[in-house]
């Protein structure tokens, strides 16, 4: 198994694994501009987004949350922040500024997009440059902050992939690494699971209220989630419950103690396993765990989901063999082996972890070589 472990050395002293150079929009009328820029200037790469006009309140914390834990996330070198109006585009350069790395903002009132971008273009230039110049070195495990998700789950997952994860959840723990995972509604059935996983009562009071008023609103809405929870691939794939879908999820998280339960984009601060309130939408998901600082992803898949991000790489598992054969362009850990008792359980979680070394260290990721670059924000209720 690859032992050696490469990234970048950040200006607050954590380590990323990738060296973006980002445009970041504050706003979804700033995205033409963004885009306009990182066609301009190689190497850079834009965020465009549907949110960030009249939002209010928790929501409002949430996109500004979001957007400076994107910018904040030791995968980024550097950042260009451009949004309409100058106030709210300053707010998140100020937040991303504070972990050490270059960022410049830019507001379009006042000057249109033609000037800002022509600005923004020099002053990415010099920035792509200077990334471009930062070299690898060698790494700690316990300094990776790894997220976890699963998706297009089946019966294959909760019998091969989850388990692979929960190995390398396990290991990196017991490293001293941190690992974020979430997904709330998929925790229904086995919430009390997680519950008497917490460390403290305290915490085990904070996860029931953050799950009950996840689950409470849902149930407000007066619908009927089949088909939603579980998806149509899930149901296709074998499982006929919420409750055979959760414990599949569940299984991933390994068995370790869960030291924090935190808000979506909220960074951890320290390490350990910690549960973040958060979408079970692929992309959804994996957007708020980079903002909450992870710069790898796990993510096993039964019938064979296809989700990528920009910032953060997703490392996809499989213990179907039909999907590994199907879709191996999407795979990047076949562990089918499982079922047909070619491989035991610890030699699986070896495979996972030797592709995290290789991914960490420079690799591209099924989904970064195809462009999947899926950064979906999350909204928490109608705009003013």
């Amino acid at each position: 198994m690859n032992n050696q472990l490469l990234g970048y050395r950040r200006e607050n002293g954590k380590a990323g694994v990738r060296n973006h150079v980002v445009i970041l929009p504050v706003d979804d009328i700033s995205n033409a501009a963004c885009e306009a820029v990182a066609n301009q200037i190689k190497g850079t790469l834009a965020l465009p987004h549907s949110y960030g006009r009249l939002q209010y309140g928790e929501d409002l914390e949430l996109h500004f949350r979001t957007m400076i834990g994107t910018g904040s996330n030791p995968n980024v070198a550097a950042v260009i922040v451009i949004g309409i109006e100058e106030n709210w585009s300053k707010k998140i350069a100020d937040g991303i500024a504070k972990t050490g790395k270059p960022v410049t903002y830019f507001s379009i009132e006042r000057y249109g997009d033609l000037e800002t971008i022509r600005k923004a273009s020099w002053t990415a230039k010099e920035y792509v440059q200077w990334a471009s110049e930062l070299k690898r070195e060698p790494i700690d495990l316990a300094e990776l902050t790894v997220s976890i998700k699963c998706g297009e789950s089946d019966t294959t997952t909760g019998l091969g992939s989850c388990p692979t994860v929960a190995q390398a959840v396990d290991r990196l723990v017991d490293a001293g690494a941190t690992v974020l995972f979430g997904e709330t509604s998929e925790l229904t059935g086995g919430e009390h699971i997680i519950a008497n996983r917490m460390a403290t009562p305290e915490l085990e009071q904070k996860f029931m209220e953050t799950y009950n008023n996840y689950v409470g609103f849902i149930k407000n809405q007066g619908v009927d989630l089949l088909g939603s929870q579980p998806t149509q691939g899930n149901i296709a794939g074998g499982l006929s419950t919420i409750e055979e879908k959760a414990l599949g999820n569940i299984e991933k998280t390994g068995t370790k103690k869960i030291v924090g339960v935190l808000q979506p984009a909220e960074a951890p601060d320290g390490p350990g396993l910690y549960f973040m309130d958060s979408s079970s939408a692929a992309a959804e998901h994996i957007t708020l765990m980079a903002a909450g600082g992870a710069v790898v992803h796990f993510f096993p898949t039964g019938q064979g989901n296809i989700v990528g991000n920009p910032i953060e790489p997703v490392i996809k598992l499989t213990a179907n063999p039909i999907t590994a054969t199907t879709m191996s362009e999407h795979i990047d850990v076949d562990v089918s082996g499982l079922l047909s008792r070619e491989i035991n359980l610890n030699e699986a979680g070896n495979k996972l972890m030797d592709m995290l070394y290789r991914t960490a260290s420079g690799r591209l990721t099924a989904a970064e070589a195809l462009g999947h670059r899926e950064f979906v924000m999350t909204k928490l209720y109608p705009s003013a």
